[in-house]
């Protein structure tokens, strides 16, 4: 039986100590700001990232193509591993098809050769979390297809909840009206969103004030854990933010206050996915009993 290394993509956002210390290959996505090209590996610091947002630089974003996805496969296949892809949410990019339509053409050009791609319906941290309890499973001796029967039967436990600073970045992709943008910003209301079953980016409501929209994040998060507590305990849980550390931290510790929980994984949200939410988002991603 050969060995198997994880996979995955740009977006699951995890700090690159994780994804060295886990031998874990990532696919570049890529974002382009200011007519330079950036990917993971050659990108701008985070900080600096959102510092140019802030002052009016748009972002845009390319998936991973099936032949930049086929060349990292073959590799791998060649350095004797069979391949887990744990991608991107099929309803927020194409990345996850280009994995598929790179893994066929592999299976096709080298018969032994084993790759399994999964659609994990998650985002940002929350991908990088069902990433992580791959990994503790890959690690503790499970082979490849028991974590992949794992994961498909469990990655709609990983909750998704999340605030913009405002509602202009959310408006440029389409998810909220222009109306709503401009009313919502004069009058500072903040959206809370999650990911659903399908994988896609719902609205859930909206609050006064950022304040509150932090708090709102861990009520739902109440609603959410049932039994799980104690598995965020033990394996934790990741908040993302879009420059704003500060109040990541409140939201650590409001949870710890709530719920005794004091394992967290807090790091940015990576720029292809704040592209698209722009700074000061705030995410929250745990186990749970459903989304």
């Amino acid at each position: 039986m050969r060995n198997f290394v994880i996979t995955t993509d740009t977006t699951s956002d995890l700090p690159k100590d994780y994804i060295s210390k886990h031998n874990i290959t990532v696919l570049p996505l890529t974002y382009v700001l200011e007519g330079i090209t950036y990917t993971q590996d050659n990108g701008l610091e985070f900080s600096k990232f959102y510092e140019k947002m802030k002052n009016g630089s748009m972002p845009t974003t390319s998936q991973v193509n099936p032949s930049q996805a086929k060349e990292i496969f073959e590799k791998l296949y060649k350095e004797g591993f069979d391949i887990l892809h744990i991608a991107f949410s099929s309803a927020l990019s194409g990345s996850y098809s280009s994995a598929k339509i790179a893994a066929d053409e592999m299976t096709e050009e080298y018969p032994d050769c084993k790759i399994m791609v999964v659609d994990s319906l998650c985002a940002s941290l929350g991908e990088g979390l069902l990433i992580h309890k791959a990994s503790m499973l890959k690690e503790s001796g499970k082979t490849i297809d028991e974590v992949v029967e794992w994961i498909e039967a469990n990655k709609l436990h990983v909750c998704h909840n999340f605030t913009p600073m405002d509602l202009f970045h959310l408006y440029r992709g389409g998810r909220v009206s222009k109306t709503a943008a401009i009313l919502g910003t004069m009058i500072n209301v903040k959206p809370i969103l999650h990911v659903d079953n399908e994988g896609r980016l719902i609205p859930i409501g909206k609050v006064r004030g950022r304040k509150k929209s932090l708090t709102t994040l861990v009520d739902n998060m109440e609603k959410q854990i049932g039994a799980y507590v104690e598995e965020n305990k033990r394996d934790g849980v990741f908040i993302g933010h879009g420059d704003t550390p500060e109040d990541a931290q409140f939201v650590a510790d409001l949870i710890k206050e709530r719920f005794g929980i004091d394992s967290f994984l807090i790091d940015y949200v990576g720029p292809v996915i704040g592209a698209h939410t722009g700074p000061g988002i705030l995410a929250l991603f745990f186990m749970g009993e459903a989304r």
